[in-house]
């Protein structure tokens, strides 16, 4: 994938309806598809705000982790590292979306673990080596036990120390990586960590909550700076050294009812949810608005302009009712009869077609970074594959932006607060078996067979 050919929108697939095409053939030239990873979810071995999480209980005595489990090894893909790359190519994949972990890169303030970069370095080396397409994100939830224990993302220094550390890791991957992904999230992160305490450090604020989904958007803006200053080796060739963005969860929210509260709320809550980041990076100004509870309105310096794409994370549809003894003023539902996932969250197979359509308005091309399924029996996921792949090529052939399409995830791993409960791999893991072994479920022809088509007509 090229820059250029981002920013100028890309060439179709030859002509003729979409549905007598096989799946894949209508995705444009240089399209990335890939699938997605998050490092404590696979990695296993790891220290920070997250495995100390793991270990404790809320305060009736429930685990914080569902199913009582822990992230120790999941995937132990720091070791396994070659059979996920194996995966890939057995899918056909041209790009994986990967993190790097600020706790093993940086287990204590200003110390630079050799060891670990030249382990990412190796992984990098050899998807290149592959023809696949790092996308690699910096900061996915995790937070190094040292910066939590100093006040996180609510720190005075906490933009100064992320930026030293993206400049680092600027110099140590940039001539291996052009696509970078500040942030997963905010949004998410935000909600879970500091609104309903579910994630660490459990803060239940909804002010407090806004406050650092402002902060995150603020370290964006810094991280895009400390890259573009310090990665500048062109890695695939393209002419850029350097394309950025965040990677934004959105959700299509369907209000209960006509009735002019349940609307005001669902309106609110979206505004909240879906548009603030975009409509931040368009402006270069944050501004949030929780009634009754904190407003926000201010200039983000570095923020306008920091974008060369949009990143949008897409699951499901949340239907919304008011409902003002929730902080968020609002309850989320899935109404009965609905078809839901393992996990819960609506199947709705025009959902991606909409979400892109209405995104694709904003002036920067669109990364699907995340997109998938909880699905164990493997019974729904290859009509959900089917569904929003052939949901991209209706929107591609409309017009729409779309540069690439991650499935989430590669392969099994470990769910944050769900644990091991939520199984989204195309790739199954026994996580009672030492080996580890990835097993292909028969989706991941799905997908193998898409990524056959879309390169043979390129």
């Amino acid at each position: 994938m090229t820059r250029s050919l981002l920013l100028i929108g890309f060439a179709l697939a030859a002509c003729g309806p979409l549905s007598e095409k096989p799946l894949g053939a209508g995705l444009p030239k240089n399209f990335l598809l890939g699938a997605a990873s998050a490092p404590h979810q696979i990695e296993g071995g790891l220290h920070n705000d997250w495995s100390r999480w793991e270990e404790g209980s809320f305060p009736d005595g429930s685990p914080h982790i569902r199913d009582g489990s822990r992230s120790a090894q999941s995937a132990r893909s720091w070791e396994l590292w070659p059979q996920d790359i194996a995966a890939l190519e057995e899918l056909g994949a041209n790009s994986y979306r990967l993190g790097i972990e600020w706790s093993r890169l940086e287990p204590a303030p200003g110390v630079w673990n050799v060891e670990a970069a030249a382990r990412y370095r190796e992984m990098l080396i050899a998807l290149r080596a592959k023809g696949i397409e790092p996308v690699v994100t910096v900061s996915h939830f995790t937070l190094p036990t040292w910066f939590a224990d100093q006040g996180g993302w609510e720190s005075e220094e906490a933009l100064e120390r992320f930026a030293a550390h993206c400049r680092r890791v600027g110099l140590a991957f940039g001539d291996l990586v052009d696509i970078w992904v500040t942030l997963n999230e905010p949004n998410v992160y935000a909600l879970f960590s500091y609104a309903t305490g579910q994630w660490p450090p459990g803060v239940q604020d909804m002010k407090r909550a806004t406050r650092v989904y402002a902060t995150l958007l603020h370290a964006h803006a810094v991280a895009a700076a400390a890259l573009r200053e310090t990665d500048l080796f062109d890695a695939n060739g393209d002419g850029h050294a350097t394309f950025i963005g965040l990677a934004h969860h959105v959700s299509l929210i369907q209000p209960a009812s006509s009735s002019p509260l349940d609307t005001a709320v669902a309106a609110a809550t979206d505004d909240y949810a879906n548009e603030s980041v975009p409509r931040a990076a368009l402006t270069g100004r944050v501004t949030l608005r929780v009634p009754g509870v904190i407003e926000i309105d201010e200039a983000v310096p570095g923020l306008k302009g920091s974008f060369d794409f949009l990143g949008l994370n897409f699951y499901y549809r949340l239907h919304v009712r008011a409902d003002f003894s929730s902080m968020s003023l609002s309850k989320l539902y899935v109404p009965e009869g609905h078809q839901v996932s393992d996990l819960g969250g609506e199947v709705y197979g025009d959902g991606l077609y909409r979400v892109l359509k209405r995104y694709g308005g904003y002036p920067w091309p669109i990364l699907l970074t995340e997109n998938g399924i909880a699905d164990a029996t493997d019974k729904q996921r290859p009509k959900f594959l089917q569904d929003n792949l052939r949901g991209i090529e209706r929107a591609v052939a409309e017009g729409v932006n779309v540069g690439g399409y991650f499935y989430w995830s590669l392969t099994d791993n470990f769910e944050w607060a769900e644990g091991y409960g939520g199984k989204f791999g195309l790739y199954a893991i026994d996580f009672s078996e030492p080996r580890r072994a990835r097993v292909a479920r028969p989706s991941s022809q799905v997908f193998r067979d898409a990524a056959l088509s879309a390169n043979a007509t390129k």
